[in-house]
């Protein structure tokens, strides 16, 4: 009685051996040629922040983002559903990159803020 594979496996063996795409044996030095990681990222989707992960991430008031967000100086929001408003992450942190760079490179306007001699109420001598 002879030990056989099922069908399926015995079609697959022979297309691989027919057009040279079989893998690389564990042990061979094919097999050990082959990446550690791969070269692409692992996760083809792209991922999405909630509110609640975004102050986490960035510390600014709600309003400050929307303000941010209307005059383009903040990525967008997108809606998933009518009640679900999300951001992408990867164009949240390349914002994060490009503040801290500009901080660092000065390009960032630094004033130190409104005259406080000037306002009505309580004004400072």
């Amino acid at each position: 009685m002879e030990s056989r594979r099922p069908r399926q496996f015995a079609d697959s063996d022979d297309a691989e051996r027919k057009h040279g795409i079989a893998p690389p044996l564990p042990g061979s030095d094919a097999y050990a040629e082959l990446p550690q990681f791969p070269a692409t990222k692992v996760l083809p989707f792209r991922r999405t922040i909630r509110r609640h992960e975004l102050h986490q991430i960035v510390p600014l008031a709600e309003t400050t983002v929307y303000e941010m967000e209307q005059r383009g100086e903040f990525p967008r929001r997108f809606r998933l559903t009518p009640r679900c408003v999300v951001w992408d992450l990867e164009e949240v942190q390349a914002w994060i990159e490009d503040r801290k760079q500009a901080s660092r490179s000065a390009k960032t306007d630094a004033s130190a803020g409104p005259d406080v001699r000037l306002r009505r109420h309580r004004p400072v001598r």
